[in-house]
């Protein structure tokens, strides 16, 4: 862990939110926003379920919005040939400069590797697109997919891997989400005009319905109270000692250990070495991280 130097507007924001901290059921957490029963919640809260066939996909949204935090939750992805698909679980801010932290899964041909798309927005601007490989399928079981998003930095995880970093550089000119209010959403979509080998695999609709599952919902976090500027804590373990370290948490030398193997063996894609893309020169988060 690493102390913050918090400036004077962040630690206000700090103050007049407090730390929630919620686990277990769906129903408590999330509402179905789309999909005429495509989606359903399960086993009293326990378990949701997104499908797809050719007339619709469906979706879902958490109940609150967060201001930072550790969020978690455990996804098994679409099975077979899932093609032309794309499970998409990300937080997002409203309004024309949203903030957004992406994952997005990436259908494949039954064997295939899935590809793991992520994404960061800030101030309405993405464009800052890595992708990876898994190294197990996610289709046999559940798998934990989190995000660390705190004042100094954003890091998505797969059971407790890092892949990914994405530093708060606001001193060099680089804007950050650390003031809008997020929530968490997932869709279940079909992409095939883009989403696997670039729109050549189409879906095959002999396959449909198409599922994703998630379970196992976690999250460590500062709750926006809808309507106000104010938070209100929903546990009692908020309290708890040490609830809220994941605020300054930065990776470890094991955990920086741990990104730099995802990255040299199941990278695929990282938009810092894209020289076709940016002609003029990469982006300046890539020139300083």
């Amino acid at each position: 862990m690493a102390s913050l130097s918090f400036s004077n507007s962040v630690l206000f924001v700090l103050c007049i939110f407090a730390i929630a901290f919620s686990e277990a059921n769906l129903n408590k957490d999330f509402q179905i926003t789309w999909g005429d029963g495509r989606a359903k919640i399960l086993n009293n809260g326990e378990l949701l379920t997104l499908s797809l066939d050719k007339a619709s996909g469906s979706g879902f949204q958490s109940k609150n919005e967060y201001l930072f935090g550790q969020i978690d939750m455990q996804l098994k992805l679409v099975p077979g040939n899932s093609a032309g698909t794309v499970t998409a679980y990300y937080l997002s801010s409203k309004g024309s400069t949203w903030d957004e932290i992406d994952f997005e899964f990436l259908g494949n041909l039954s064997g295939d590797p899935y590809i793991i798309h992520t994404n960061v927005f800030s101030q309405g601007k993405g464009n800052r697109e890595q992708q990876f490989y898994l190294w197990f399928d996610p289709t046999a079981d559940f798998h934990t997919y989190s995000v660390l998003w705190n004042p100094q930095q954003i890091v998505f995880s797969v059971d407790g891997t890092p892949i990914r970093k994405f530093k708060n550089l606001e001193s060099k000119g680089v804007p950050y989400p650390k003031n809008q209010p997020m929530r968490i959403y997932s869709s279940l979509w079909n992409a095939d005009d883009w989403a696997t080998r670039g729109g050549l695999v189409k879906t095959d609709w002999s396959q449909a319905p198409f599922t994703a599952s998630y379970r196992n919902f976690k999250a460590n976090a500062c709750v926006f109270s809808s309507g106000a500027s104010s938070c209100s804590s929903h546990s009692a373990s908020s309290s708890t000692s040490g609830a809220n370290s994941w605020l300054s948490q930065e990776l470890d030398s094991a955990g920086e250990e741990k990104l730099k193997w995802v990255q040299k063996n199941y990278m695929i894609y990282n938009y810092c070495t894209d020289a076709k893309r940016f002609p003029q020169g990469t982006p300046q988060e890539c020139k300083i991280a």
